[in-house]
């Protein structure tokens, strides 16, 4: 049986806790997986002057696959520092950012069940880097830069996502307003689904979306939109589903390796604490798996992860699921 390697990145703050959490419940499930740990984040930066050490880089590039567990990112910009996370993509071209939201437990009112994948383009943007400042520091300029070749294969992936699951496709922009950037991407991406017949595609304006969201989650199957849209309205379907604490997500391109973290953020405030919930890091695990081939085990871990509620401890909920995990093994035995 082939071995995986998987380089864990605990990062900073809470992620300290969820990695190893999630290190737990991946070695419940009794797979052929081989952990190597590295250091990246901002508290590395602090220490080394590097937040993604050319060893880690090195290891990651030997590895399948990274699990990724937070980066504390300051409000302020710190010379010398950028974020290990975007380097990373960039590093592997890991492009499309995948972003599921599904309810764990019934609605409020018998509302019919949330099932959705925001499928983000992770390259460009807002979040190009492009930034200056002007005027003696009264005018701050941010450019989204949008290109043709990175809208056309965001759709593509996002295509065939909708094909794996309900065949609806939810194009999503601002071409009204933002006419040059997202008219660009809207034109590229309908010339992507104009080969996808048998897909049902809808465009919707970013802000119809988000209201759209709130009022009828059930409605969606695959979305596609730009970075920061993609950003925000994955955001909001997490709040929907359960919180940050079980959104997952992944960076993935066009080969076998990829990026696995969960969306949440370093929480500084409880770090240390063991309050953390680990499940958006177990669930970003479960994703991995699913990416790698393992696609009973993923299952195993996602439904372990659900039925599972945070107990208030990281390592005991973590423990509980990894329990979780070996019961469903005997119970199938």
């Amino acid at each position: 049986m082939t071995t995986h390697t998987i380089v864990l990145i605990p990062g900073d703050g809470i992620g300290q806790e969820v990695i190893p959490a999630a290190r737990l419940a991946l070695e419940a499930l009794d797979l052929p997986l081989v952990f190597r740990e590295a250091d990246a984040g901002f508290a590395v930066f602090e220490r080394t002057g590097s937040a993604l050490p050319a060893e880690t880089l090195a290891a990651c590039a030997d590895a399948d696959a990274v699990l990724f567990g937070a980066t504390q990112s300051p409000m302020t910009k710190v010379s010398g520092y950028a974020s290990p996370i975007l380097a990373l993509r960039r590093h592997f071209d890991l492009y499309a950012n995948l972003r599921p939201a599904v309810t764990s437990s019934p609605r409020p009112g018998g509302a019919p069940p949330i099932d959705l994948l925001v499928v983000r383009e992770n390259t460009e943007g807002l979040y190009s880097g492009r930034e200056r400042v002007e005027a003696d520091g009264e005018i701050a300029i941010t450019e989204r830069v949008i290109t043709a070749h990175a809208s056309r294969r965001i759709t593509e992936a996002a295509c065939q996502w909708a094909l794996r699951r309900r065949g609806k496709l939810t194009l999503v922009h601002k071409a009204n307003v933002l006419k040059e950037t997202c008219g660009l991407f809207r034109r590229a991406a309908l010339e992507v689904t104009a080969e996808y017949p048998t897909l049902e595609v809808e465009e919707m304006l970013v802000d119809t979306t988000a209201m759209r969201l709130v009022q009828e989650p059930e409605r969606f199957d695959v979305i596609v939109t730009t970075n920061l849209f993609g950003d925000i309205l994955s955001d909001l379907a997490a709040g929907l589903t359960g919180g940050l604490g079980l959104a997952a997500s992944a960076n993935v391109g066009e080969g076998r390796f990829g990026l696995f973290e969960p969306v949440h953020g370093s929480a500084p405030d409880i770090a240390g604490q063991d309050k953390a919930d680990p499940r958006a890091a177990i669930l970003s695990a479960a994703l991995m798996l699913a990416h790698l081939g393992y696609n009973d085990a993923s299952t195993r871990l996602q439904s372990a992860a659900y039925a599972t509620a945070h107990t208030g401890s990281t390592r005991a909920t973590s423990a509980a699921i990894a329990e979780a995990v070996r019961q469903i093994a005997i119970r199938r035995e």
